[in-house]
């Protein structure tokens, strides 16, 4: 029963829509009607309002830290606080709000890393950035983040635990939810950061 409620609470937590909260508020049209059709801060920066994707990107990133950062505090066993974690990267994916039909994740996870251990989740966030500095390509530099998230868990956590199995199984389905976006990579059609969506396909040969 502790599991569930620890899992349930991690997982409403993170199935908060913050771009279509942020875009009402700021009367906007909701981001499910352009652009990607994503609730994420990258597809929210496609309306051409820095504003609303930051205050996007903060939030996703703050309800998968904050889901964490309670269940620490409440002195939880690691193994609870991994399931809280991953649970509220599932709320972000399939929100029950939304007929689960959510956002790829990307942000929430950042939040979520940080809270297990701020060394992963800066080291995580280097890799993103470098890659999205250098490629403009939001998709591919969270999936290179992603495959390389595992990896220092492995590393900062010293082997196997609960906290590295919760980040494998987050890096595995954002990869996968990137899926469209990889096929678009390969065809050289994929938007790039702050690119309104068609321009990639106009530019492609």
């Amino acid at each position: 029963m502790t599991a569930f409620l620890c899992a349930l609470g991690g997982y409403l937590a993170g199935s908060i829509p913050f771009a279509i909260l942020v875009s009402r508020v700021l009367g906007m049209p909701d981001p499910r009607s352009y652009g990607s059709g994503n609730i994420g801060a990258t597809n929210v920066l496609r309306s051409g309002n820095r504003l609303a994707a930051a205050l996007t990107l903060a939030g996703d990133a703050a309800k998968g830290w904050a889901a964490v950062l309670v269940a620490r505090m409440l002195d939880l066993p690691v193994e609870m606080v991994a399931l809280v974690g991953f649970a509220a990267f599932l709320g972000h994916l399939f929100p029950v709000w939304l007929r689960f039909k959510g956002g790829k994740g990307v942000a929430t996870a950042a939040g979520v890393l940080i809270a297990f251990d701020w060394r992963l989740g800066v080291a995580a966030l280097v890799v993103w950035l470098t890659m999205a500095v250098l490629s403009r390509y939001s998709s591919l530099a969270a999936i290179t983040a992603a495959l390389f998230a595992p990896a220092a868990a492995w590393y900062l956590a010293g082997g196997a635990g609960p906290i590295l199995w919760a980040v494998s199984a987050m890096s595995v389905l954002l990869v996968a939810r990137h899926h469209a976006n990889i096929a678009k990579l390969l065809r050289g059609q994929e938007s790039r950061i702050g690119e309104k969506k068609g321009a990639a396909k106009a530019a492609a040969p």
